[in-house]
């Protein structure tokens, strides 16, 4: 047999990227490997949760494991039934302690041995969730119209129809443990945040990104939000200020003097709180907020830096200024 370490590599080599995430088409694991995720050492790792999802081709799995995903779950798609007890245990015992699963009619007869799997996991302390996708036929047709995909269970003899009455038979074993979810009146925002409250999982915090830069170079394509500054005073016609930046004391003392500057300041500021609560809302994990000034070199690199500090207390913060160039 061989090693333990040679054997975990060997199975995850089969369906694991470098760092983790999802990967597509999992492989059959030998003998040898199937033994060694048996052996009785195995089940003592870290307590896992574990979301398994199901469903009719075109319910939305691909989005409610993308979402799973972006939440920071290990997550594999397309899992042959046979391999869900040992993967598992492997990724127990390997320290992952949010794992997610796709499993669908693909699989074949082992997805009759599911309930069996799933009963064995919770019995090994495993948090196991299970969801389960459905729509309405003509939801999932109408879907696969505007995708144009072809459903996999399609055969030159089985029509789009055809194959979705197949896959309800085959997936009857599944969808009668796991906790149903009609998606047909469903939009993919909300099937990713009813998810997120199925499983109790946070919003997580926004990363805010707050960048200078120069409307002679143009407005960086990154951009959410777009602040003109260039009718603020301008250090640039004072020849002691001209080659320093917004980061020098002298322009920072020139623009704190003027009222203008601090009322932009504050209204951009107020913007950005107002608004940043609905952008986590929608799913954004980040937000470029982007201000411009003449050379994006005094007084957009002020303000940035001025935002940056403020909402760097309560929220991750970046802060870039894209035409300022580095010190050697």
């Amino acid at each position: 047999m061989k090693r333990t370490s040679e054997l975990a590599a060997s199975i995850f080599a089969r369906w694991s990227r470098p760092g983790g995430g999802s990967t597509r088409g999992a492989a059959l694991a030998s003998e040898d490997e199937l033994a060694f995720a048996q052996h009785p050492s195995i089940r003592y790792g870290v307590e896992m949760q574990l979301v398994l999802i199901s469903g009719l081709s075109g319910s939305g799995k691909s989005i409610a494991l993308n979402a799973l995903e972006d939440s920071g779950y290990y997550c594999i798609d397309n899992l042959p039934g046979q391999l869900l007890q040992q993967s598992a245990e492997l990724l127990r015992r390997a320290g992952h302690d949010h794992v997610a699963m796709s499993i669908d009619a693909r699989t074949g007869d082992s997805l009759e041995l599911v309930p069996e799997y799933v009963a064995a996991l919770k019995g090994q302390g495993v948090d196991l969730r299970l969801l389960f996708l459905d729509a309405k036929n003509d939801t999932l047709i109408r879907r696969f119209s505007e995708t144009r995909r072809r459903h996999p269970l399609a055969t030159g003899t089985r029509t789009l129809e055809e194959a979705l009455t197949r896959e309800r038979e085959v997936l009857a074993p599944v969808g009668e443990i796991g906790y149903r979810l009609d998606t047909t009146d469903l939009l993919p925002n909300m099937l990713r945040n009813w998810i997120k409250e199925w499983l109790d999982i946070g919003t997580e915090t926004t990363m805010l990104l707050f960048e200078s830069f120069s409307y002679k170079q143009g407005v960086p394509l990154d951009a959410d939000l777009v602040f003109d500054v260039r009718c603020l005073p301008n250090p640039h016609y004072d020849p002691r200020l001209r080659p320093l930046t917004g980061l020098d004391a002298e322009v920072v003392a020139f623009l704190e003097r003027e009222p203008k500057v601090a009322t932009m300041l504050g209204d951009i500021r107020r913007f950005v709180e107002t608004w940043l609560p609905a952008y986590g809302q929608d799913n954004r994990s980040s937000l470029t907020v982007a201000v411009g000034c003449t050379g994006g070199r005094h007084r957009s690199v002020y303000l940035v830096e001025r935002l940056g500090a403020h909402f760097r207390s309560h929220t991750p913060v970046l802060v870039r200024h894209r035409h300022l160039v580095p010190a050697a």
